[in-house]
Formats: C-alpha cells, sequence, structure tokens
C-alpha cells in the first residue's frame, strides 16, 4: 500500500498531489511537467514536501505536521532513473555488488534469479561504457532490485532509449511485475508504456492527481482527453486468447464486441490480454463489412461525436461489454454516413496496428 497527499510549491509550479494504491504495479501518467517525477522524488526522499505525508506499507516516510522525515538510504525504496547512472569505473558486476552492499537490510534477494531474470549474466565482466543504453538500463534495474526495496520507483526508466531498445526493455518490467511481484511506481508520458505495465493509474495534470483507476478507464477516451493530443487518442481493450491461425502466424483473441485479430503467437488459450489501439488505426462503417482486409470487426454504439473546425472529428463508441473505443475520422466521413449518437456501427482495425508496442499480457484483466 502507498499513500501519498503532499504539497509542493517551486516558484510558478505548485503540485497539491494525492492518491492511494495497493496494486502492486502503479503507474503516474501525464504530460511532461505534469509533476510525474516531482511525486517519485518526494516517495524517494530526495525532496521533502511543503505540506502533508508519504506512508508506504503502513509506515510513514514524511509527515510534516508531526516532524516525521525518513532519509533516502533507510527508505528501502530503489530508483531506476532515465540515465542509468552506473558508476563507469566499475564493472557491471562491481555495480551489482554495490546495491547488494548498500542494501543489506533489506529484502532478501536471490542475485543469480535476477541476473538470469535480466539477461545480463554475460556481461558482468564488461563496464557500463561497453554497454548499449538497454544493456546498461537492464543492470540499472539488477542494481535497485539487489539492493532489497520494498517497493521499486522507475523514473522514464525508457524515455531515452530508441524504439528497439525500448521494445528490448519492456518484456524484463514485465517479468518484474509477473514473476517476482516486485511492488513498483512507474512514471512515464508514454501511454504505450503505461499500458502495458501498470494495473493501476494515477493522472497527473498541473501538479494535481485528476484521475485514477485501472489502465481501460483511466486511458479511455474521455479519461485521458488532456493528456494527448487529438491524434494521439488511444483506447485500452481487454481480451482473452481464443485460438491460434499457425499457418498464417496470427492470433485470435476474444472480446464480447467481436473477435480481434494480432499478429504473432500469444501465448495460451485463455490467456488475458490488454490491447492499445489508436484512434487514428480505427475505421468506421454503418453495416457489418464483407470483402475488406481488416481481420478485426468490433460492434459498438456512438456516445459522442466531437468536432471543431479541423478536418477530423473524434468519434467515441461503447463496444459490447462495456469497453470504450476511439476513432478518428474525417468530418466529411461522419457527414456522408450520417453519423449520430446512439448508432450502432462496426469499428475497424487492422491486424498490423497491433503488433508488439499495442499488446500486453495482462494477469488482472477481468
Amino acid at each position: 500500500m502507498i499513500e501519498v497527499d503532499v504539497r509542493l510549491d517551486r516558484g510558478a509550479f505548485r503540485l497539491a498531489c494525492a492518491f492511494r494504491s495497493d496494486s502492486g504495479a502503479l503507474a503516474l501518467f501525464g504530460r511532461s511537467g505534469s509533476g510525474k517525477s516531482t511525486v517519485l522524488g518526494l516517495i524517494a526522499g530526495l525532496l521533502r514536501p511543503d505540506a502533508g505525508h508519504v506512508r508506504v506499507d503502513g509506515e510513514t516516510l514524511v509527515d510534516v505536521a508531526a516532524g516525521v522525515f525518513v532519509p533516502p538510504h533507510r527508505r528501502r525504496v530503489g530508483v531506476v532513473f532515465q540515465d542509468a547512472l552506473l558508476f563507469p569505473h566499475m564493472s557491471v558486476r562491481g555495480n551489482l555488488e554495490y546495491g547488494r552492499r548498500f542494501g543489506a537490510r533489506g529484502r532478501p534477494v536471490d542475485a543469480d534469479a535476477v541476473i538470469a531474470m535480466l539477461g545480463i549474466g554475460h556481461l558482468l565482466a564488461r563496464r557500463p561504457g561497453g554497454l548499449s543504453g538497454g544493456e546498461r538500463q537492464r543492470v540499472a534495474i539488477g542494481r535497485a532490485l539487489l539492493s532489497g526495496p520494498r517497493l521499486l520507483l522507475l523514473d522514464e526508466p525508457l524515455a531515452s532509449l530508441d524504439f528497439e531498445r525500448r521494445q528490448e526493455i519492456m518484456p524484463y518490467v514485465q517479468r518484474l511485475r509477473d514473476e517476482l511481484g516486485w511492488p513498483l511506481v512507474y512514471v512515464s508520458h508514454a501511454v504505450d508504456e503505461v499500458a502495458r505495465i501498470a494495473h493501476d493509474v494515477v493522472l497527473l495534470d498541473d501538479g494535481a492527481a485528476i484521475a485514477q483507476g485501472p489502465p481501460g478507464q483511466v486511458l479511455a477516451p474521455d479519461g485521458a482527453r488532456g493528456a494527448s493530443g487529438r491524434f494521439g487518442a488511444v483506447s485500452v481493450l481487454e481480451a482473452r486468447i481464443e485460438r491460434h491461425d499457425d499457418a498464417y502466424g496470427l492470433t485470435g483473441l476474444a472480446h464480447p464486441a467481436g473477435p480481434i485479430s494480432v499478429p504473432g503467437r500469444l501465448g495460451p488459450a485463455g490467456a488475458p490480454y490488454r490491447l492499445l489501439v489508436r484512434a487514428t488505426d480505427v475505421a468506421l462503417a454503418v453495416q457489418r463489412p464483407r470483402d475488406v482486409s481488416f481481420r478485426t470487426v468490433l460492434v459498438g454504439t456512438i456516445r459522442a461525436i466531437d468536432t471543431d473546425d479541423g478536418p477530423t472529428a473524434r468519434v467515441d463508441l461503447e463496444l459490447r461489454g462495456g469497453d470504450r473505443l476511439v476513432a478518428l475520422v474525417t468530418r466529411k466521413a461522419v457527414d456522408e454516413l450520417a453519423l449520430d449518437a446512439g448508432d450502432e456501427v462496426f469499428a475497424m482495425v487492422k491486424a498490423t496496428a497491433l503488433d508488439e508496442r499495442a499488446l500486453a499480457y495482462a494477469p488482472r484483466v477481468r
């Protein structure tokens, strides 16, 4: 359990943020400058609030009114920053050993298991200067874990990496969550990372927590409306694997609104997955389409249509089963199809739009 209720004034920026979560995989999400890293610094003890308190697992780490402030090195939290911040004069083994010595009284950790899980055993004799960005971040995560923290804080750990390195690191973070069950707080302004990692999301805007809930709720069309521009709008769907089409290299997932087809072979039948669908990847039809290349056709009802003076329109749908989906189409399409709130429509998504960036094993999917 983590509980935060703090206020901090920094010049023109004011943080007044309160939330609590016991999910084990919490994400702080919002635009750059919304206060995400500041909240993380307050949890870690790197910053002192002007007022309020922070509690982890029932222990008060800071309470301004009561005069309590536990110094960072006694909080038993591990921090991984955007820059790995490894000691350049030490080998990978030396960096990992530093983490173990620093956290001698922390949570017991099987070092061999951590090294194997992160896939860094072959790097132990090398120095940070000879590692790729993804390798450095994996070592930084390992060093933080070997300190035995009760809570792992990750401050935009993938922000400085290119696409390939980000995809390299993401499965390791998911394994921390699923295989080791390590409680973590993940800071990011990248919606795909949050959708793949978090069980619980706190949306921050201008220093305040303005929404909290599961990714499918907070990242829904209206939940994070201010967190991304119109062309960045996304939806999060939850589905389970139904079948594998090995002849064509596809996996079929079951969703109340219709079957979903994705490329690749995902894990066993019945496994729950979370899918991130970008509004720009959704097309609409007023009749069930035939003879089209789209493999995913979902039935839903229009909740609202949002237009402005520009050429695009945002169409918010409620799918069968209750998930929300947003589509970005042209205003001309809205007029020619005579779309209106309350209409039943068919939302089409290309299978190739649902690649590894859009898929995440999600053990808490209903």
